[in-house]
Protein backbone atom coordinates (compact mmCIF):
# COMPACT_ATOMS: atom_id res chain seq x y z
CA UNK A 1 0.00 0.00 0.00
CA UNK A 2 3.26 2.05 0.40
CA UNK A 3 3.49 2.24 -3.10
CA UNK A 4 0.02 3.39 -3.83
CA UNK A 5 0.15 6.15 -1.92
CA UNK A 6 3.20 7.02 -3.49
CA UNK A 7 1.89 7.18 -6.55
CA UNK A 8 -0.67 9.06 -5.74
CA UNK A 9 0.34 11.67 -2.92
CA UNK A 10 -1.21 14.60 -5.03
CA UNK A 11 -4.85 13.51 -4.20
CA UNK A 12 -3.77 13.28 -0.54
CA UNK A 13 -4.92 16.21 1.82
CA UNK A 14 -7.10 19.26 1.47
CA UNK A 15 -7.36 19.12 -2.49
CA UNK A 16 -9.98 17.21 -4.61
CA UNK A 17 -9.51 13.19 -4.66
CA UNK A 18 -9.66 10.45 -5.98
CA UNK A 19 -11.21 6.56 -5.37
CA UNK A 20 -8.87 3.43 -6.15
CA UNK A 21 -9.88 0.03 -6.37
CA UNK A 22 -7.57 -2.77 -7.40
CA UNK A 23 -9.97 -6.06 -7.77
CA UNK A 24 -8.88 -9.68 -8.52
CA UNK A 25 -10.57 -12.70 -9.24
CA UNK A 26 -13.52 -10.48 -6.96
CA UNK A 27 -10.86 -9.67 -4.47
CA UNK A 28 -10.06 -6.40 -3.82
CA UNK A 29 -6.18 -5.84 -3.05
CA UNK A 30 -6.28 -1.97 -2.73
CA UNK A 31 -9.73 -0.26 -2.19
CA UNK A 32 -8.50 3.24 -1.03
CA UNK A 33 -10.13 6.86 -0.96
CA UNK A 34 -7.47 9.96 -1.07
CA UNK A 35 -8.44 13.64 -0.49
CA UNK A 36 -12.12 15.87 -0.28
CA UNK A 37 -15.37 15.42 -1.86
CA UNK A 38 -16.30 18.44 -1.66
CA UNK A 39 -13.53 21.04 -0.88
CA UNK A 40 -15.37 23.89 0.17
CA UNK A 41 -17.00 21.87 3.21
CA UNK A 42 -14.15 19.78 3.93
CA UNK A 43 -15.80 16.11 2.81
CA UNK A 44 -13.86 13.94 2.71
CA UNK A 45 -13.51 11.19 -0.56
CA UNK A 46 -14.77 7.79 0.85
CA UNK A 47 -15.11 4.72 -0.80
CA UNK A 48 -18.77 5.34 -1.75
CA UNK A 49 -18.33 9.12 -2.90
CA UNK A 50 -19.93 9.07 -6.39
CA UNK A 51 -18.00 10.65 -9.51
CA UNK A 52 -19.67 11.81 -12.56
CA UNK A 53 -18.58 9.28 -14.83
CA UNK A 54 -17.52 11.35 -17.94
CA UNK A 55 -17.15 8.38 -21.02
CA UNK A 56 -17.11 5.78 -18.72
CA UNK A 57 -20.77 5.77 -18.92
CA UNK A 58 -21.18 4.84 -22.20
CA UNK A 59 -20.39 1.29 -21.10
CA UNK A 60 -23.65 1.50 -19.18
CA UNK A 61 -25.64 2.19 -22.43
CA UNK A 62 -23.97 -0.06 -24.97
CA UNK A 63 -25.38 -2.92 -22.04
CA UNK A 64 -28.68 -1.47 -22.05
CA UNK A 65 -29.07 -1.42 -26.07
CA UNK A 66 -27.79 -5.36 -25.88
CA UNK A 67 -29.74 -5.94 -23.18
CA UNK A 68 -33.40 -5.00 -25.35
CA UNK A 69 -31.56 -6.67 -28.28
CA UNK A 70 -31.90 -9.40 -26.43
CA UNK A 71 -35.16 -9.08 -25.68
CA UNK A 72 -35.79 -8.86 -29.13
CA UNK A 73 -37.12 -5.02 -28.65
CA UNK A 74 -34.39 -4.03 -31.03
CA UNK A 75 -31.98 -4.97 -33.62
CA UNK A 76 -28.13 -3.69 -33.23
CA UNK A 77 -28.34 -3.88 -36.98
CA UNK A 78 -32.11 -1.19 -37.06
CA UNK A 79 -31.60 1.67 -39.60
CA UNK A 80 -31.02 4.59 -36.47
CA UNK A 81 -33.98 6.53 -38.63
CA UNK A 82 -36.36 3.61 -37.99
CA UNK A 83 -35.99 4.76 -34.51
CA UNK A 84 -34.98 8.49 -34.15
CA UNK A 85 -37.46 9.44 -38.08
CA UNK A 86 -36.91 12.95 -37.75
CA UNK A 87 -32.79 12.65 -38.41
CA UNK A 88 -32.27 13.98 -41.59
CA UNK A 89 -31.46 11.80 -44.87
CA UNK A 90 -27.56 11.83 -44.12
CA UNK A 91 -28.34 9.24 -41.76
CA UNK A 92 -30.08 7.14 -44.06
CA UNK A 93 -27.49 4.31 -43.76
CA UNK A 94 -26.62 4.52 -40.51
CA UNK A 95 -27.20 1.83 -38.19
CA UNK A 96 -27.20 0.98 -34.23
CA UNK A 97 -24.01 -0.74 -34.21
CA UNK A 98 -22.17 2.65 -36.38
CA UNK A 99 -23.27 4.29 -32.99
CA UNK A 100 -22.09 1.68 -31.14
CA UNK A 101 -18.59 1.56 -32.14
CA UNK A 102 -18.14 5.08 -33.22
CA UNK A 103 -18.90 4.78 -37.15
CA UNK A 104 -21.41 7.10 -37.40
CA UNK A 105 -20.18 10.40 -38.82
CA UNK A 106 -22.42 12.50 -36.96
CA UNK A 107 -21.76 15.92 -36.40
CA UNK A 108 -20.29 16.75 -32.89
CA UNK A 109 -23.22 18.10 -31.28
CA UNK A 110 -20.48 20.16 -29.08
CA UNK A 111 -19.62 21.90 -32.19
CA UNK A 112 -23.39 22.91 -32.75
CA UNK A 113 -24.33 24.57 -29.66
CA UNK A 114 -25.01 28.35 -30.15
CA UNK A 115 -22.03 30.51 -29.40
CA UNK A 116 -22.67 32.26 -25.83
CA UNK A 117 -25.27 29.48 -25.03
CA UNK A 118 -25.36 28.40 -21.10
CA UNK A 119 -28.22 26.57 -21.00
CA UNK A 120 -27.74 22.68 -20.32
CA UNK A 121 -28.28 20.52 -23.09
CA UNK A 122 -30.37 17.23 -22.67
CA UNK A 123 -30.14 14.20 -24.91
CA UNK A 124 -33.23 15.26 -26.54
CA UNK A 125 -31.90 18.79 -27.32
CA UNK A 126 -28.70 16.81 -28.93
CA UNK A 127 -31.45 15.22 -31.24
CA UNK A 128 -32.65 18.55 -32.17
CA UNK A 129 -29.60 19.87 -33.43
CA UNK A 130 -28.98 16.68 -35.50
CA UNK A 131 -32.12 17.13 -36.84
CA UNK A 132 -30.99 20.38 -38.75
CA UNK A 133 -27.45 18.91 -40.00
CA UNK A 134 -27.94 16.80 -43.38
CA UNK A 135 -24.47 16.06 -43.41
CA UNK A 136 -21.91 13.89 -41.54
CA UNK A 137 -17.90 13.73 -41.38
CA UNK A 138 -18.03 10.60 -43.70
CA UNK A 139 -20.39 7.78 -44.49
CA UNK A 140 -22.43 5.54 -41.89
CA UNK A 141 -19.93 2.41 -41.29
CA UNK A 142 -16.74 3.64 -43.61
CA UNK A 143 -14.83 5.49 -41.31
CA UNK A 144 -14.19 6.08 -36.76
CA UNK A 145 -14.70 8.76 -35.40
CA UNK A 146 -15.60 9.64 -31.49
CA UNK A 147 -18.94 10.67 -30.97
CA UNK A 148 -20.43 12.07 -28.00
CA UNK A 149 -23.40 12.86 -30.34
CA UNK A 150 -23.86 9.04 -31.49
CA UNK A 151 -24.33 8.25 -27.31
CA UNK A 152 -26.82 10.63 -26.71
CA UNK A 153 -29.10 9.75 -29.75
CA UNK A 154 -28.73 5.37 -28.35
CA UNK A 155 -30.13 7.15 -25.15
CA UNK A 156 -32.75 7.78 -27.14
CA UNK A 157 -33.33 4.78 -28.74
CA UNK A 158 -33.25 2.92 -25.39
CA UNK A 159 -36.02 4.93 -24.07
CA UNK A 160 -38.09 4.43 -27.07
CA UNK A 161 -37.39 0.77 -27.40
CA UNK A 162 -38.06 0.23 -23.86
CA UNK A 163 -41.01 2.24 -23.43
CA UNK A 164 -39.38 4.47 -20.04
CA UNK A 165 -36.85 6.91 -19.57
CA UNK A 166 -33.49 5.87 -20.29
CA UNK A 167 -32.21 6.75 -16.37
CA UNK A 168 -35.11 4.48 -15.22
CA UNK A 169 -34.22 1.48 -17.36
CA UNK A 170 -30.36 1.69 -16.10
CA UNK A 171 -31.56 2.20 -12.73
CA UNK A 172 -34.25 -0.66 -13.06
CA UNK A 173 -32.07 -3.49 -15.25
CA UNK A 174 -28.48 -2.45 -14.39
CA UNK A 175 -27.95 -1.08 -11.31
CA UNK A 176 -30.86 -2.11 -8.91
CA UNK A 177 -29.95 -5.82 -10.01
CA UNK A 178 -26.43 -5.62 -9.34
CA UNK A 179 -26.85 -3.86 -6.22
CA UNK A 180 -25.62 -0.67 -7.32
CA UNK A 181 -27.77 1.28 -5.10
CA UNK A 182 -25.99 4.71 -4.75
CA UNK A 183 -25.38 4.25 -8.94
CA UNK A 184 -27.93 6.80 -11.57
CA UNK A 185 -27.63 8.56 -14.19
CA UNK A 186 -28.49 12.16 -12.98
CA UNK A 187 -30.92 14.78 -13.55
CA UNK A 188 -30.77 18.01 -11.43
CA UNK A 189 -34.59 18.61 -10.47
CA UNK A 190 -35.29 14.75 -10.80
CA UNK A 191 -32.66 12.80 -8.80
CA UNK A 192 -29.79 13.22 -6.15
CA UNK A 193 -26.72 11.91 -6.41
CA UNK A 194 -25.92 10.47 -2.81
CA UNK A 195 -22.06 11.07 -1.33
CA UNK A 196 -21.24 13.50 -4.46
CA UNK A 197 -17.86 14.46 -5.24
CA UNK A 198 -17.82 17.63 -6.75
CA UNK A 199 -15.28 18.76 -9.62
CA UNK A 200 -12.46 20.89 -9.68
CA UNK A 201 -9.98 22.44 -11.84
CA UNK A 202 -6.53 23.57 -11.08
CA UNK A 203 -6.43 27.75 -12.36
CA UNK A 204 -3.55 29.93 -10.90
CA UNK A 205 -2.75 27.08 -8.74
CA UNK A 206 -5.87 27.16 -6.79
CA UNK A 207 -8.68 24.09 -6.78
CA UNK A 208 -11.78 26.11 -8.42
CA UNK A 209 -15.39 24.53 -8.07
CA UNK A 210 -15.74 23.69 -11.95
CA UNK A 211 -18.63 20.82 -11.58
CA UNK A 212 -20.96 21.29 -14.57
CA UNK A 213 -20.85 22.43 -18.22
CA UNK A 214 -23.18 22.99 -20.87
CA UNK A 215 -22.87 19.33 -21.68
CA UNK A 216 -22.98 18.13 -18.31
CA UNK A 217 -26.60 16.52 -18.42
CA UNK A 218 -26.54 14.48 -21.54
CA UNK A 219 -27.13 11.52 -20.09
CA UNK A 220 -26.14 8.19 -22.78
CA UNK A 221 -22.84 9.63 -23.41
CA UNK A 222 -21.61 10.81 -19.90
CA UNK A 223 -24.45 11.36 -17.35
CA UNK A 224 -24.01 8.06 -14.83
CA UNK A 225 -22.32 8.91 -11.14
CA UNK A 226 -21.23 6.11 -9.03
CA UNK A 227 -18.40 4.70 -6.97
CA UNK A 228 -15.47 2.34 -6.54
CA UNK A 229 -17.71 0.32 -4.37
CA UNK A 230 -20.77 -0.12 -6.70
CA UNK A 231 -18.26 -0.32 -9.79
CA UNK A 232 -16.75 -3.51 -8.29
CA UNK A 233 -20.48 -5.38 -8.68
CA UNK A 234 -20.03 -4.17 -12.71
CA UNK A 235 -16.70 -5.69 -12.63
CA UNK A 236 -17.88 -8.64 -11.60
CA UNK A 237 -20.99 -8.91 -13.47
CA UNK A 238 -19.07 -8.38 -16.78
CA UNK A 239 -17.73 -12.82 -15.60
CA UNK A 240 -20.98 -13.87 -16.03
CA UNK A 241 -24.09 -14.00 -17.12
CA UNK A 242 -25.65 -12.07 -14.15
CA UNK A 243 -27.06 -9.36 -16.59
CA UNK A 244 -26.10 -10.05 -20.27
CA UNK A 245 -25.73 -13.40 -22.15
CA UNK A 246 -22.18 -14.80 -23.30
CA UNK A 247 -22.68 -13.43 -26.58
CA UNK A 248 -23.79 -9.69 -25.56
CA UNK A 249 -20.37 -9.89 -23.54
CA UNK A 250 -18.74 -10.50 -26.56
CA UNK A 251 -20.15 -8.19 -28.46
CA UNK A 252 -19.25 -5.13 -26.06
CA UNK A 253 -15.18 -6.50 -25.53
CA UNK A 254 -15.21 -7.42 -29.53
CA UNK A 255 -13.46 -5.15 -31.82
CA UNK A 256 -15.62 -3.33 -33.64
CA UNK A 257 -13.70 -0.43 -35.46
CA UNK A 258 -10.02 0.48 -35.73
CA UNK A 259 -9.36 3.86 -33.97
CA UNK A 260 -6.60 7.27 -34.52
CA UNK A 261 -4.45 5.02 -32.04
CA UNK A 262 -2.73 2.02 -34.17
CA UNK A 263 -2.86 0.14 -30.61
CA UNK A 264 -6.55 0.73 -29.65
CA UNK A 265 -9.39 -1.06 -31.68
CA UNK A 266 -13.26 -0.15 -29.85
CA UNK A 267 -15.42 -2.01 -28.78
CA UNK A 268 -19.13 -1.29 -27.86
CA UNK A 269 -18.16 1.35 -25.13
CA UNK A 270 -15.31 -0.47 -24.42
CA UNK A 271 -11.41 0.30 -26.04
CA UNK A 272 -9.49 -2.58 -26.49
CA UNK A 273 -5.22 -2.49 -26.22
CA UNK A 274 -3.61 -5.76 -26.31
CA UNK A 275 -4.58 -8.05 -23.34
CA UNK A 276 -6.75 -4.77 -21.76
CA UNK A 277 -10.21 -3.44 -22.27
CA UNK A 278 -10.70 -0.02 -20.95
CA UNK A 279 -12.37 3.31 -21.02
CA UNK A 280 -11.86 6.98 -19.55
CA UNK A 281 -14.21 9.60 -18.74
CA UNK A 282 -13.14 13.23 -19.09
CA UNK A 283 -15.57 15.75 -17.95
CA UNK A 284 -15.51 19.34 -16.56
CA UNK A 285 -13.85 18.71 -13.31
CA UNK A 286 -13.79 15.05 -13.26
CA UNK A 287 -11.15 12.45 -14.73
CA UNK A 288 -11.60 8.98 -14.18
CA UNK A 289 -10.55 5.28 -15.82
CA UNK A 290 -11.35 1.66 -15.72
CA UNK A 291 -8.93 -0.65 -16.74
CA UNK A 292 -9.88 -4.32 -17.62
CA UNK A 293 -7.54 -7.73 -17.84
CA UNK A 294 -9.50 -10.46 -18.14
CA UNK A 295 -7.02 -13.23 -18.81
CA UNK A 296 -5.21 -12.16 -15.56
CA UNK A 297 -9.31 -11.33 -13.67
CA UNK A 298 -7.44 -8.15 -12.72
CA UNK A 299 -9.50 -4.58 -12.88
CA UNK A 300 -8.16 -1.31 -11.69
CA UNK A 301 -10.61 2.01 -11.24
CA UNK A 302 -9.91 5.31 -10.16
CA UNK A 303 -12.22 7.77 -10.28
CA UNK A 304 -11.30 11.83 -9.53
CA UNK A 305 -12.88 14.84 -9.11
CA UNK A 306 -10.61 17.13 -11.05
CA UNK A 307 -9.25 18.15 -14.39
CA UNK A 308 -5.60 16.84 -14.25
CA UNK A 309 -3.62 15.11 -14.19
CA UNK A 310 -5.26 12.05 -16.54
CA UNK A 311 -5.71 8.75 -14.57
CA UNK A 312 -4.90 6.04 -17.14
CA UNK A 313 -1.65 6.07 -16.29
CA UNK A 314 -1.58 5.67 -12.69
CA UNK A 315 -4.32 2.64 -13.30
CA UNK A 316 -1.45 1.11 -15.58
CA UNK A 317 1.42 1.58 -12.98
CA UNK A 318 -1.05 -0.37 -10.02
CA UNK A 319 -1.78 -3.38 -12.41
CA UNK A 320 2.19 -4.36 -13.08
CA UNK A 321 2.68 -4.03 -9.19
CA UNK A 322 2.91 -7.15 -7.65
CA UNK A 323 0.15 -7.79 -5.60
CA UNK A 324 0.19 -10.28 -2.80
CA UNK A 325 -2.30 -14.03 -3.56
CA UNK A 326 -4.83 -13.81 -1.47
Amino acid sequence: MQTVDALLGAYQGAVPGAGVLVVRDGISLCRRAYGLADVENGIASSTATNYRLASVTKQFTSAAILLLAEEGRLSIDDPVRSWLPTLPPAADEMIIRHLLAHRSGLVDFEALIPLGATAQLHDADVLKLLEAEDRGYFRPGSGYRYSNSGYSLLALIVERAAGRDFAVFLRERIFRPLGMHDTLAFEAGISTVPHRAYGYSLIRNAWLRSDQSATSATLGDGGVYSSIDDLAKWDAALYDDRLLRPASLRLLFAPASPTDEPAVQYGFGWRISGDSVWHSGESLGFRNVIVRFPKRRLTVIMLTNRNYPEPYPAALAFAGLRWPER
